[in-house]
């Protein structure tokens, strides 16, 4: 039991902070559009630790200017807080910010056990409630059986390119030769040091990447999940920050860690439900093709660099192609489509991504840094077009670097466009 004053005392301090923040100078996320404030509906915002989840909510809340209480509960003074504290700490709600409130922001709750059981009650008291979290599991998997439905789920990742533009203040629509070069710039720094709002003006991006991942590990994956071999589980994923875009080699990984495939997979999972790496499934309308042949991708780009011992190869192609999925997820997930990745066989050429309506193909897409080589340029064009056939889809797209163009392959129009251009869109 956590003593009423403590509880008091912690949510007297957090509405200080609040009360400090000036929205004004927060960057403009596209999430804003999602939430439905005048639903009955919780709305749960999730993601990666601090992709900036709660200054989303602070900020939609204010704009809205509406008013609302506000609980952390990621406070090391509240973090022995069981179930049946919730009650005091919804007296001490009431206490602060008066009974006629009616929204309730919710940060981070997932840290007490049971917690979805007091959301279903405030919201049979028609408290409009928002909530954050970092775990997939914990929140989707309860919300889901707990509030059957009465929930709106809003995803967030660190910022897009677009919005690390807005951030740093890029010219993204200049034409002159200053403001192209700024945004290649822009770009290159993007895929290297990443979205992570904190991160973006500290020098010793290291440091905070490594403590981040430090938080995730024990946090949200040892501490949930009771795991006890820790080390095992930081080289694995230490293991797929390096090596993204790649199939996750299960056999391999039993053989390195000489741990049971079902170990590693439970880890594998793990490390996802954190929202650390984002899973692709292979496109087949055969239920066990789909399992086997899962790649991993990182949630951000900045995790690749800004670690000890990070001796990861400069392959600018796969951290493009990392940077494509991560944005295709955020469009995607708006319009409740899903990506895949076709290989039918290992014979067949690869392409990157499918992106699907209920089972209708709606886009294929093809990522490569450079396709100036006469090789290059015939092995991913023909890759797309072999996929079109068999997936009956038309829609071909090539993301390149630098260039902008049609291109007739085969009676197939292939749509190529810069990076730049298409994450700007």
């Amino acid at each position: 039991m956590v003593n009423e004053n403590v509880i008091l005392q912690v949510l007297v301090e957090q509405k200080e902070e609040v009360r400090s923040y000036n929205t004004q100078k927060w960057v403009t996320r596209k999430e804003e559009s999602l939430f439905e404030f005048d639903s009955k509906l919780a709305q749960v915002v999730i993601g990666v630790r601090r992709s900036g989840k709660s200054v989303l909510c602070h900020k939609v809340l204010r704009e809205r200017d509406v008013r609302y209480a506000y609980v952390n509960f990621d406070d090391d003074r509240l973090a022995s807080l069981q179930t049946e504290d919730l009650n005091t700490v919804l007296s001490c709600v009431y206490q602060l910010y008066g009974t006629d409130i009616s929204y309730l922001f919710l940060d981070e709750i997932q840290n007490v056990d049971g917690w979805y059981m007091f959301v279903n009650r405030l919201l049979r008291t028609e408290l409009h409630v928002f909530v954050t979290g970092s775990n997939a599991k914990l929140l989707s998997g309860e919300l889901a059986t707990h509030l059957t439905g009465r929930y709106n789920e809003i995803r967030l990742f660190p910022f897009s390119f677009a919005e690390y533009c807005s951030f740093h203040k890029v010219d993204v629509e200049g034409v002159t030769t200053k403001a192209e070069a700024e945004r290649k710039k822009a770009f290159m720094d993007y895929i290297n040091d990443g979205g992570f709002p904190e991160m973006q003006n500290l020098r010793n991006k290291r440091g905070y990447v490594e403590s981040l991942l430090e938080a995730i590990l024990s946090k949200d994956i040892q501490k949930r999940f009771k795991i006890r071999n820790v080390e095992a589980l930081r080289k694995i994923a230490h293991h797929l920050i390096s090596n993204p875009c790649q199939e996750v080699n299960y056999d391999e990984l039993t053989k390195v860690f000489n741990m049971t495939d079902k170990t590693i997979q439970k880890y594998v999972s793990f490390l996802q439900q954190a929202f650390l790496i984002q899973m692709l499934t292979k496109h087949s309308y055969k239920s066990m093709e789909r399992i086997r042949g899962t790649k991993a991708y990182l949630v951000d780009p900045g995790l690749q660099n800004n670690r000890e011992n990070a001796l990861t190869t400069e392959n600018i192609g796969w951290r493009l192609e990392n940077v494509v999925f991560i944005e295709l997820l955020r469009r995607c997930s708006n319009d409740f489509m899903d990506v895949y990745y076709h290989k039918p066989t290992n014979k067949d050429k690869e392409v990157d991504f499918v992106v699907c309506d209920k089972g209708t193909t709606r886009e294929l897409i093809q990522v490569a840094y450079d396709i100036d080589a006469p090789k290059t340029f015939k092995r991913e064009t023909s890759a797309l077009v072999a996929a079109s056939e068999m997936l009956r889809c038309d829609n071909l797209l090539l993301i390149a670097f630098a260039e902008t163009r049609d291109v007739e392959v085969n009676g197939k129009v292939i749509h190529i466009k810069s990076a730049l251009e298409w994450l700007l869109a």
